[in-house]
């Protein structure tokens, strides 16, 4: 199977093998680049979906938000219209004590899981690492590169 490429190799080509190793390490790192551009590409365009999505989901967001004010504030209406007569007031002050009460339990929440994530340390890679770290050091001291010596035979000795 041939590279569409390069030209096919010919049947008599009489190269070196130097030569011919030149020319492998030069489709390599060809090979090599046309890769690395390739995943710059790539991730270029899907941070810049990311980043159309990003925009796109923020104003999604700043509309819910005011849609979010204008029901809170409808609600407050429909209280004081139920409940308090003319007392407006009273209707936001309901409506302002269950923000507070849902914020500290949120709040709360939000403190429990950060303190349970801090400190951010990668626990497994560390350990992995460490477990690298043993073997290579390991492999690489004289008395581990001396082939192991392999155990006595249990049992009777042979007679000479």
């Amino acid at each position: 199977m041939t590279d569409p490429g390069y030209p096919p190799p010919r049947p008599g080509d009489d190269r070196s093998v130097g030569e011919m190793v030149f020319d492998v390490s030069e489709r390599v790192s060809t090979l090599v680049r046309e890769e690395v551009e390739l995943a710059k590409t790539e991730v270029t365009e899907k941070v810049n979906k990311l980043l159309r999505g990003s925009a796109v989901g923020a104003a999604a967001g700043v509309f819910a938000f005011l849609g979010l004010i204008l029901l809170m504030h409808s609600i407050a209406w429909l209280l004081d219209d139920l409940f308090f007569g003319d007392s407006i007031w009273i209707g936001f002050l309901v409506e302002a004590v269950l923000f507070f009460a849902t914020a500290a339990v949120a709040g709360w929440i939000a403190y429990k899981s950060v303190k349970a994530g801090s400190p951010p340390t990668p626990e497994l890679a560390i350990e992995e690492g460490k477990r690298i770290r043993q073997t290579l050091e390991a492999s690489t001291t004289p008395v581990a590169s001396e082939p192991a010596p392999t155990p006595a035979a249990k049992g009777p000795e042979p007679r000479p």
